[in-house]
Order: structure tokens, then C-alpha cells, then sequence
């Protein structure tokens, strides 16, 4: 996968004070992603993207688009790379 092909998949990060609890307690980030992204290929761009190896990927639709809830290996990594896309 290359970068132009990740950047459709992960759209933005899913910026709110519940996302910003996530990533202490449960080492997770929130993303919009494109509606047809599968667990797979969002996990592929998080690699391509961020450098960063997903643990899990939890996804939900709702109003606002689909999210998907991305599991790190651990709170240093998650905060990491929380700072590196502004999020922090």
C-alpha cells in the first residue's frame, strides 16, 4: 500500500474528550476512515502512515462517518503518536 491509497483509507483523526480518555486508558485512537475500509486495510495504513503496528481495530458507524478505534502496543506508543498527528 502506498501513501495516496492510506490517505483515502484513514481520513482524519476523531478529536473529543472521550477519544482523549482512550488513549491513557485503553491505548486507543479514534480515526474516520472511508466507509468501505476493512479492518485489514486500516490497519495496512496505519503502518504506511504512521509507522506505528496496530494491535487491534474496533470499527462502529455512525453520523459522522465510520470510526475506527485503533489499538496500540502500548500508552507510550499511543501517546506517541497522538502528539505526532496534533492530537495532543
Amino acid at each position: 500500500m502506498n501513501t495516496t491509497q492510506a490517505t483515502k483509507i484513514i481520513l482524519r483523526p476523531y478529536i473529543t474528550e472521550k477519544t482523549f480518555a482512550l488513549i491513557e486508558k485503553d491505548m486507543r485512537i479514534c480515526f474516520i476512515v472511508d466507509h468501505n475500509a476493512s479492518k485489514a486495510t486500516i490497519k495496512e495504513a496505519i503502518k504506511t502512515l504512521y509507522e506505528e503496528n496496530a494491535v487491534d481495530v474496533n470499527t462502529a458507524k455512525t453520523i459522522s462517518g465510520k470510526k475506527a478505534f485503533v489499538k496500540f502496543e502500548s500508552v507510550e506508543k499511543a501517546r506517541d503518536l497522538a502528539t505526532k498527528i496534533g492530537m495532543l
